[in-house]
């Protein structure tokens, strides 16, 4: 059977605002918004995310990746005049690609993959209560200077899965979870505004189930973020210890203990969870 490698992420508590990029002049929502229950919550898509994943592999292995973004004329280039291959480029194997134009071969086929990579929406941990900044522009003042900006001060969770086997290269699954540890200009944040979205706290399942179970498994608990979803799991066994690996603040509270005492292998470190996340996918054995 395949093998499957599923990530939960939380990020840290900060303050979001202009992640869907520039506002001045505007009073559009900066923040988009999702109904839960009785309560909007804020969540950024999975496209936004998708664009801080594909900018840490053009910056750490450019030579192997198709698309890139250049900042001084905002426009996207790609290698070898367009052409895409997942055999030769990382991003066209890990997020898949499509080209609309018709196919030389087939005029009523295009040219396209799926993308390998699959990333759920971020949504916040935290209700959103409509906090609002409203502020001015520098030098002349004219009819667009006043400009308001949503703000939510939260932390943002979001799911991650992929099966090597669905890559041309096993390998970049490695690779994948460098990108996922080092995740930075979410959507393209504008250099005005920087929110964080590596992982504070992180669970990772390397499992030949297909399922993932471990999604949304963080919540808010008191001022801090606790997993009584993910324990219960493990507790009950719809998700063996043996296929868990645990990291990052979650280690030092007692669900992380919890899920230690369980057999979980947890680490306080995420870099050191990733690390031994990637020898296990290179041994090919649960965790």
């Amino acid at each position: 059977m395949s093998q499957h490698l599923f990530i939960n992420i939380v990020t840290p508590t900060a303050v979001a605002a202009n992640n869907r990029g520039e506002g001045d002049g505007s009073t559009l929502s900066t923040l988009q918004k999702i109904t839960v229950g009785n309560d909007q919550y804020t969540t950024v898509s999975a496209e936004a995310i998708r664009w801080g994943l594909r900018e840490y592999l053009q910056n750490s292995n450019g030579a192997d990746t198709n698309r890139a973004f250049n900042p001084d004329t905002d426009k996207y280039t790609f290698k070898a005049d367009g052409n895409f291959s997942a055999d030769t480029y990382i991003d066209d194997d890990l997020f898949g690609y499509m080209d609309a134009k018709k196919n030389k071969d087939n005029e009523n086929a295009t040219t396209k993959r799926r993308g390998a990579l699959e990333v759920s929406r971020a949504i916040s941990l935290d209700p959103y209560w409509g906090d609002i900044a409203f502020g001015s522009k520098g030098g002349e003042k004219g009819k667009t200077s006043i400009h308001s900006s949503e703000m939510h001060h939260t932390a943002y969770q979001y799911a991650i899965a992929l099966t090597p086997d669905s890559l041309k290269d096993k390998n970049r699954a490695q690779i994948a979870l460098d990108a996922i540890a080092s995740v930075r200009h979410v959507g393209g944040n504008h250099a005005r505004f920087l929110y964080d979205f590596r992982p504070e706290s992180i669970v990772i399942r390397i499992t030949e189930d297909p399922s993932p179970w471990i999604m949304n498994c963080f919540e808010r608990v008191g001022n801090s973020v606790g997993c009584p979803k993910l324990v219960r799991l493990v507790e009950v066994k719809d998700v063996p210890a043996n296929e868990i690996i645990v990291a990052g603040e979650i280690a030092d509270t007692p669900y992380g203990k919890q899920l230690e005492a369980l057999g979980v292998k947890v680490y306080r470190g995420v870099k050191e969870a990733v690390t031994a996340a990637k020898n296990t996918l290179k041994a090919g054995v649960k965790a």
